[in-house]
């Protein structure tokens, strides 16, 4: 069986619904572990309540070459298939993506290249967008910048802040960063160019 390593920082909602998926049947992959940089991430206390091995590595005052080989050395003594960045607040090194090339995922709250970065749900309110999202991609050494894997789109509504288009892409967020993780661990996936493509259509 696959195994997933979960890097957060924080609230690990979409840690919890990678995990769900788990539990559930739609994800045929395990845990091997959680880690944040944080000691104080909500995400630690879900992974422990659920009995998932669960780690803090915190990065405070640690240069970052030398936090991503400490984090590389973890995944790989852990046999990790794949990395999948839930809510982990820091840029990787190139050390660290050339350690799992293609094998590390990220989702982003906006329909990437739109609003890349912090805050994407206040760029596009702010842009006068009316339809935003968010997007599983690849990750590399840049800023929200590699191979996009699934994409769903979410309206913005006349009446929307921050928070209600927050909550409503986080949902769509749930459904396909589970999506995307089946994909990338099932194989039947190639690059064109950018583009990921179904080996199978």
């Amino acid at each position: 069986m696959k195994r997933i390593g979960i890097l957060l920082s924080g609230r690990g909602s979409n840690f919890e619904a990678i995990a769900n998926s788990v539990a559930a049947g739609r994800l045929d992959a395990e845990i091997a572990i959680a880690i944040s940089n944080r000691p104080e991430a909500r995400g630690l206390e879900i992974a422990r309540e659920r009995g998932l091995p669960a780690l803090c590595i915190p990065s405070k005052g640690i240069p970052r070459e030398e936090y991503d080989q400490t984090l590389v050395a973890e995944l790989k003594r852990r046999e990790v298939d794949l990395v999948c960045l839930a809510g982990f607040m820091r840029l990787l090194t190139a050390g660290f993506c050339d350690a799992f090339p293609m094998r590390i995922l990220n989702i982003h709250p906006s329909l990437l290249p739109a609003f890349p970065g912090l805050d994407a749900q206040k760029q596009a309110l702010d842009h006068g967008v009316k339809i935003t999202g968010c997007t599983v991609h690849f990750v590399d050494p840049q800023l929200d910048s590699g191979p996009i894997v699934l994409q769903a789109a979410v309206p913005v509504l006349d009446g929307d802040t921050e928070e209600s288009l927050s909550a409503r892409i986080l949902a769509e967020e749930h459904r396909i960063y589970t999506q995307a993780i089946a994909l990338v661990l099932s194989g039947n996936w190639k690059i064109e160019g950018r583009r990921i493509v179904r080996k199978d259509q």
